[in-house]
């Protein structure tokens, strides 16, 4: 009989996540039934939208998440023993999935990736991946010669939404900050300038940086940063609202752009196009993205970064560590 570890989401989040909030225990698997396959999780994922999303459940669930597991056992014929499979089973070391059950995206097989590590199926080769390339492409509409800014530029999808940029030929202003991000994304990834908002004041930089306004902004924060980017947008200007990371440990961790009033001003008086989509709603375009996204990998044009946590046993410091930005690029534990 295969034991399970799996973290229990046993308190609701009050601010910053607290240990205590979750409880490690053991679980006992049942045996395969057909249609079904065991999974063990090799790399876990831990995201932004798993401290916003998680207030939406009970108490006394798995703790949300995805993961990159190996098949270890199956009774399906699509998911073979052997292959790496992309899932959303949670914080849990092993998990038994029904393959036949109506699903749009996961789970699924891990595309090949050559040389790859099977952990870029969590980052550039998965979900962060995909929402930085649809989202950016569908929302912004990007135009050569055209000056971008991205907040949160230093993780995961930040990071590449200005690689993408920059392959489409716009001036790309990344927001992070820590001096390493900013070398990271200047030096390494090709953004034209980094701003730190913990040292330096961001309206004035982009008065100096982005002297004729920004025309697309890509929103992975929220808060008092983006209501300064606002200020600099042209009219007709596009903002991809992607999160709004400044807002998850307090109150209001679904706090939306428009909500505050002086923000609709200025998308108003400049006729601001505001908008996102789940990136799910991709699901019949979603290999298209990861295929893409590889292509440029393997071209050079886009580079990327894992922050690695070593031991399913510090999911909860992992997790706390990318909430306070601890993370360049994408944060994963490896079991």
């Amino acid at each position: 009989m295969v034991k399970a570890k799996v973290y229990k989401y046993v308190k609701a989040f009050e601010g910053v996540p607290k240990k205590t909030d979750l409880k490690l225990v053991e679980e006992d698997l049942p045996p395969l039934k057909d249609g079904e396959f065991l999974a063990e999780a090799v790399y876990l994922s831990v995201d932004p939208y798993m401290r916003k999303h998680i207030v939406q459940f009970p108490t006394g669930i798995t703790m949300i998440g995805g993961q990159v597991a190996k098949i270890t056992d199956s009774k399906h014929p699509e998911f073979p023993v052997g292959k790496f499979v992309v899932t959303k089973s949670g914080w849990r070391s092993h998990s038994i999935i029904n393959g036949d059950e109506p699903r749009k995206i996961e789970p699924y097989i891990l595309p090949d990736l050559g040389n790859l590590s099977p952990s870029l199926g969590l980052g550039v080769l998965g979900a962060p991946g995909n929402t930085a390339y649809f989202l950016f492409l569908d929302v912004c509409k990007p135009k050569a010669g055209e000056t971008m800014v991205v907040s949160g530029a230093g993780g995961a999808v930040g990071s590449l939404v200005g690689q993408i940029g920059k392959i489409k030929g716009l001036k790309v202003i990344g927001i992070a900050g820590t001096e390493e991000k900013g070398q990271w994304i200047t030096k390494e990834l090709g953004f034209d300038h980094f701003i730190n908002y913990k040292t330096q004041n961001i309206d004035q930089e982009l008065s100096k940086l982005a002297p004729n306004g920004v025309d697309c902004y890509f929103d992975n924060v929220g808060g008092q940063i983006s209501a300064t980017v606002l200020g600099h947008m042209n009219r007709l200007g596009r903002v991809c609202t992607c999160g709004n990371i400044s807002d998850y440990n307090t109150g209001n961790p679904y706090a939306d752009l428009l909500a505050k009033q002086d923000n609709k001003a200025v998308v108003d008086s400049k006729q601001l196009h505001v908008a996102r989509f789940l990136v799910s709603e991709k699901a019949d375009q979603w290999f298209d993205g990861i295929n893409q996204m590889h292509q440029w990998v393997k071209e050079g044009k886009l580079k990327y970064r894992e922050t690695f946590t070593n031991g399913f046993e510090n999911m909860y410091e992992a997790f706390v560590d990318m909430l306070k930005g601890g993370n360049i690029g994408k944060a994963i534990v490896k079991v």
